[in-house]
């Protein structure tokens, strides 16, 4: 790699938050431009005259004075007991202008803060923002490409401030946000390809299913909405957009991604997000290690289970109020001894939208609706190996089985996004009702629509309970966090 000549930074201090993502919007678009002419010239095999200034991510620092720092707060934000530098390297700014408003507009409501704007010290890697200019490419030209332009940097590609190995660094400004510009580019990129959309398609509100079947009931549903005038348009995979006139932009796509996503679209990204993860822990942890560069304000699983108890009969609802991890994937980071906090307002909501969704009285609803622990395994045919299990399940004191919803919560905690999960019981293997071809069809046709219209109505609860301020738990909020949510 060529050494980089320093670049000219200018700084910029802002007293508006919007002012400020005006200036990011400003310096990206800048270096973006800078990349893309070192590259135009660079293909035209103009090499001797590229020039040697790099493209840079802008950067946002937030200086906070001792004497205005607030000791204790209603508010979930980063404690702050010094005079302190917080900063983050920024991508996409007009993809994430309506949160970093947001964030800043907290932070300043909060603080006596002073705002600056600049370029950082961190390059901007080709791959990440002229992906698919470089296809045109020789194979020559592909693999000289790291002499003259940075690649992306995975050694700096983490999760550190995620998962707290920051911590006690002191020794240069504190993290301002959860995750670094490379960070959130890598992820974008990964969100398009697992789902075939677009990441400014995400809406606020996220559901995670495991069966074709939620989607196919929600795109019925979603086109109603939208031909109802409550939603502006519904975004499949590919890009098939489909308009109040209920007419389709396009056909399916030919061939469905790994995770294919859904969006019913709603203004300032208050509609409802469904992505099909299909079975196992591995792809719901997969697309959550991405999802959460969005910041979305809930994520919540409805799927299938096995009840576990002789009282709970097919169709019955679980309502997962703790989580035995033996699925394994995220073990590494977040070790199955710590807890994963029930969150009242989502449990209330799932709760209050069965109740609604059903007509079930509260005397009927414990009939209807089971709370407990929910195992999550990363074996689809532990029925095999029950004996392995047997112990655990009893001293879990389980109620239910999957292999998805720990993984999902798992991951809401670990990047502070509120989580929950509402399965709904398709078989009862311990107790000789195996999910076969012919029951598991009468099941769906008879469930399936309702579950999943509990899952959207919990989801306009928690979307009124977002807009009050109430949703966002101090619970997923550490000891040393950054001030951004």
């Amino acid at each position: 790699m060529s050494d980089p000549s320093a670049p000219t930074k200018p700084n910029s201090s802002q007293s508006l938050p919007s002012d400020a993502v005006d200036r990011l919007v400003e310096l990206y678009d800048q270096q973006v431009a800078l990349l893309r002419a070192r590259f135009d010239a660079y293909s035209e095999g103009r090499v001797d005259s590229l020039d040697l200034t790099h493209a840079v991510y802008p950067q946002i620092t937030v200086s906070i004075p001792a004497e205005e720092a607030v000791m204790t707060s209603n508010l979930a934000l980063g404690r702050v007991s010094t005079r302190h530098e917080f900063t983050t390297t920024i991508t996409q700014p007009r993809l994430f202008r309506p949160y970093l408003e947001r964030q800043l507009t907290k932070v300043l409501e909060q603080f006596s803060a002073r705002i600056q704007v600049s370029l950082s010290d961190s390059p901007i890697p080709l791959n990440f923002a002229l992906e698919s200019a470089t296809a045109g490419l020789d194979l020559k030209a592909r693999q000289a490409l790291p002499t003259y332009f940075y690649t992306p940097n995975l050694v700096a590609t983490n999760d550190h401030i995620v998962d707290g190995k920051e911590i006690l660094d002191r020794t240069a400004a504190m993290p301002l946000a959860l995750f670094s510009a490379e960070r959130t580019d890598y992820s974008l990129h990964r969100i398009r390809h697992y789902t075939a959309t677009q990441p400014e398609d995400f809406q606020s509100y996220i559901l995670f299913t495991n069966y074709q079947r939620y989607v196919d009931e929600f795109v019925v549903w979603a086109v109603e909405e939208v031909r109802a005038g409550r939603a502006t348009h519904l975004v499949e995979p590919g890009g098939r957009v489909t308009g109040p006139d209920g007419k389709p932009s396009c056909d399916p796509i030919a061939k469905v991604p790994q995770m294919p996503a859904y969006h019913l679209v709603r203004e300032q990204g208050r509609g409802v997000t469904l992505v099909n993860i299909g079975v196992g822990p591995s792809n719901a942890k997969t697309i959550t290690d991405h999802l959460a560069v969005l910041r979305p304000h809930v994520w919540l699983m409805i799927g299938h289970c096995g009840a576990l108890r002789r009282t709970q009969r097919l169709g019955d609802y679980v309502l997962a109020h703790a989580y035995l991890r033996k699925d394994k994937v995220l073990d590494h980071v977040l070790p199955p001894h710590i807890p994963l906090p029930t969150l009242a307002e989502v449990q209330l909501s799932l709760s209050k939208a069965v109740c609604e969704e059903t007509g079930a009285s509260p005397s009927d609803l414990k009939h209807l609706l089971r709370t407990g622990t929910v195992v999550t395994t990363d074996d689809r045919n532990w029925e095999l190996a029950f004996e392995d299990y047997a112990v655990d399940l009893n001293k879990s004191r389980a109620i239910a089985i999957d292999m998805e919803s720990a993984t999902i919560a798992a991951n809401g905690y670990r990047y502070r996004v509120p989580y929950g999960t509402l399965l709904c019981a398709s078989d009862r293997p311990l107790h000789g009702e195996i999910k076969l071809p012919g029951m598991a069809d009468a099941f769906y046709q008879e469930r399936v629509g309702q579950h999943l219209q509990i899952g959207l109505r919990a989801i306009k609860i928690l979307r009124d309970e977002a807009d009050a301020g109430n949703l966002h738990s101090r619970k997923l909020r550490s000891f040393d966090e950054p001030l951004f949510r």
